[in-house]
């Protein structure tokens, strides 16, 4: 959630001064509000946008409820929550079903937003909840457009459906949903040409395809690194085809998230999806209040939970949480885990997703390698069965033979038995600080632990 970082950094120091004083004055409100607008302008939110936003959120933290409470440094927090998820469009906006299959989404936007990875990326989305979606080409100007999305439904295992570059786009939608109804489809995803920028030629296309296929969704793919053109092309666009929603990429680039808060604002279309990196099942669902949650702060752990029950098997879950408990947690454990992390996703966006992690000092800078996590696998790998079981045995010898094996040196091979020794023993005491309610002393133990400079082991 790179989007976000530094406007979630400002905002929660705003809040922070707030939450600890017993009462409010007006002033102390109106100061908070002036940081959270300039920290909202920074972000590259749409002036109107802010200016409305800050209105609200002063009409309302100035209301009785705030001064007369007990705690009104947190009812602001709860209020700004609440704005900044209505703000980006209040609930999850699903997609659309039709009740006559197959259900036509049409994908818009301009050249390089991401149209044809995003196409691929929401047919898999599509296979994994069992649907059949067919994927039709119709972007005949890009070169090498048609191949890569044939690459991409090989990849995923979604069938495309083609008639190379020299037929026209409107017969290639009206020919591919006839395709779909023929094959038992029940969605169909068209990929569009996009331009560099918005012509007229382009739109009269994209028309005649809709008026033709006559679409349930029509998304608009727009790059979030850019910033305020990208709620510019989405207002232009929305116009003109009458979007149904919004799709935001590279919402994990190094962006200042301003495209997310003002886009449904200014167009009235929801943010169905955004792209968090380039593999195919880097597309989630938008949830603005999660999203509000995380900006604050308040970390998203229902998206870390939903991903965990998804790639993570539940009983294996529960016998590695018995080993760290009992110290019986073995290399080969460590490996099966570091499989089931890897497949959660990049370390550094779960830790996004973790109620105050962005405060804990060393979490910053835990990006992990990949290369990284390829060295550590390969060093156990290189181990006797026997090692992985019982690392107490690993002498210097052996340590020269695992360094040797697994082609690397003896000071990444000790780096890694101390560091997974550290860990096995953080582990140990971590489980006896879970009393029957969480976190014995909200976890300071642990964190205070952490913060002095432990390092995962593949970090």
């Amino acid at each position: 959630m790179a989007a976000f970082e530094s406007l979630a950094n400002r905002l929660q120091n705003v809040f922070g001064k707030l939450r600890g004083k017993g009462k409010l004055s007006e002033d102390d409100v109106n100061e908070a509000l002036r940081e959270v607008r300039l920290a909202l302008l920074e972000a590259d939110v749409n002036f109107k946008v802010v200016k409305d936003f800050v209105a609200k959120i002063k009409e309302r933290a100035i209301g009785q409820e705030v001064m007369k409470s007990f705690t009104p440094g947190m009812v602001v927090v709860d209020i700004v929550n609440k704005e900044l998820t209505a703000l980006m469009g209040g609930t999850q906006s699903k997609l659309a079903r039709s009740n006559r299959p197959p259900t036509v989404i049409m994908m818009v936007g301009l050249q390089g937003a991401g149209k044809t990875t995003t196409s691929g990326k929401l047919a898999k989305m599509l296979l994994k909840q069992n649907h059949r979606p067919l994927l039709v080409a119709c972007d005949i100007y890009r070169p090498a457009a048609i191949k890569q999305l044939q690459v991409l439904g090989e990849q995923i295992k979604a069938p495309v459906f083609a008639l190379g570059d020299k037929v026209n786009p409107v017969d290639i939608a009206k020919q591919g949903l006839a395709h779909a109804k023929e094959h038992g489809n029940d969605y169909v995803i068209i990929d569009t040409a996009g331009r560099l920028h918005i012509d007229e030629a382009l739109m009269d296309e994209l028309k005649r395809i809709r008026a033709e296929t006559d679409p349930d969704e029509v998304l608009l793919v727009v790059d979030a690194m850019t910033g305020q053109d990208a709620v510019n092309v989405a207002d232009s666009f929305n116009k003109q085809m009458e979007l149904t929603g919004v799709v935001l990429t590279k919402l994990d680039g190094d962006t200042r998230g301003g495209a997310a808060l003002s886009v449904k604002a200014v167009t009235g279309c929801p943010i169905k999806f955004a792209a968090t990196g380039e593999k195919t099942d880097a597309l989630e669902p938008f949830h603005p209040e999660r999203m509000a949650s995380r900006i604050l702060g308040m970390g998203d752990m229902l998206t870390l939970i939903e991903k965990a029950q998804e790639t993570i098997d539940a009983d294996k879950a529960k016998e590695m949480e018995r080993k760290l408990r009992t110290a019986e947690f073995t290399f080969e454990d460590f490996l099966e885990q570091m499989e089931q992390v890897k497949k959660l996703g990049p370390l550094d966006q779960l830790l996004d997703m973790m109620p105050g992690m962005n405060k804990m000092k060393g979490v910053k800078d835990m990006k992990v390698d990949d290369k990284q996590m390829g060295r550590v696998t390969a060093i156990i790998k290189s181990m006797t069965i026997e090692e992985k079981r019982k690392p107490e045995i690993i002498n210097q010898s052996r340590r020269k033979r695992i360094a040797a094996g697994s082609g690397t040196n003896l000071q990444e091979v000790n780096r890694l038995i101390k560091q997974f020794e550290e860990m096995r023993k953080m582990m140990k005491q971590f489980s006896g600080m879970l009393g029957p309610k969480g976190l014995k002393g909200g976890g300071k133990g642990l964190l205070g632990k952490m913060g002095k400079g432990f390092k995962f082991p593949f970090g």
